[in-house]
């Protein structure tokens, strides 16, 4: 089952010609699909990286936290609204590793690859059924770097993870999670399909419906 959910914490102006947003995110395939729902929407989408920013420190213990501290950080050095992503892969059977920690679960710095070894070997042995796992994003949005009532939003996608990867598209965890639903994993789903469909895309409506 998928679930989003959004604070309405104020009212946000539409987007409209001249309002540019920056995606506090140096992850491509985050900077990808953000931007590929955002911009058909009216947005004027900029990455953090035409500032050379350096990344955030997540020290935050939740997505939700992390999610701001990224938009605050991007928001304080360009001055223009921003948008944190924080999002991860939590499974059940490790108590919810890797989470937070889903970017890095392999150490600073780890591939894709790497990180996919890992939760691999984390879940060897383990039968089917005790391999269900969920991606989860929260979003934040700023309209300046001290906002006090930024507007939040979640959402979640089930799944279970494989024992092998399979297909090529998408990043990070989408080769191992299984998609019942569709009969195939992430990486095997169509860019709009998977927009459609994940934690990323349910929590970006949500917000955007909130926007509206």
């Amino acid at each position: 089952a998928n679930c989003s959910t959004c604070r309405r914490t104020r009212s946000v102006p539409e987007a409209a010609e001249g309002w540019t947003l920056v995606l506090a995110s140096g992850n491509q395939g985050k900077l990808g699909e953000l931007r590929a729902m955002l911009e058909p929407h009216g947005w004027a989408v900029r990455a953090q990286s035409e500032w050379r920013l350096e990344e955030a420190v997540e020290d935050g213990l939740s997505f939700i936290e992390n999610a701001l501290i990224k938009a605050r950080h991007a928001s304080r050095a360009t001055g223009l609204p921003a948008l944190g992503d924080d999002s991860g892969l939590v499974v059940e059977a490790l108590d919810g590793q890797p989470g937070i920690r889903s970017a890095r679960y392999a150490g600073a710095g780890a591939s894709d690859a790497a990180n996919n070894r890992k939760l691999l070997q984390a879940l060897a042995g383990f039968p089917s059924d005790r391999r269900e796992a969920c991606f989860y994003c929260a979003m934040a949005l700023v309209r300046h770097a001290e906002d006090p009532a930024p507007l939040l939003a979640t959402g979640s996608w089930r799944g279970r993870i494989l024992e092998k990867p399979l297909g090529d598209g998408g990043f990070g965890y989408d080769p191992l999670f299984w998609v019942a639903e569709e009969g195939r994993t992430s990486a095997q789903l169509s860019p709009e399909r998977k927009n459609r469909l994940s934690h990323r895309g349910q929590a970006l409506r949500c917000l955007l419906a909130a926007i509206g």
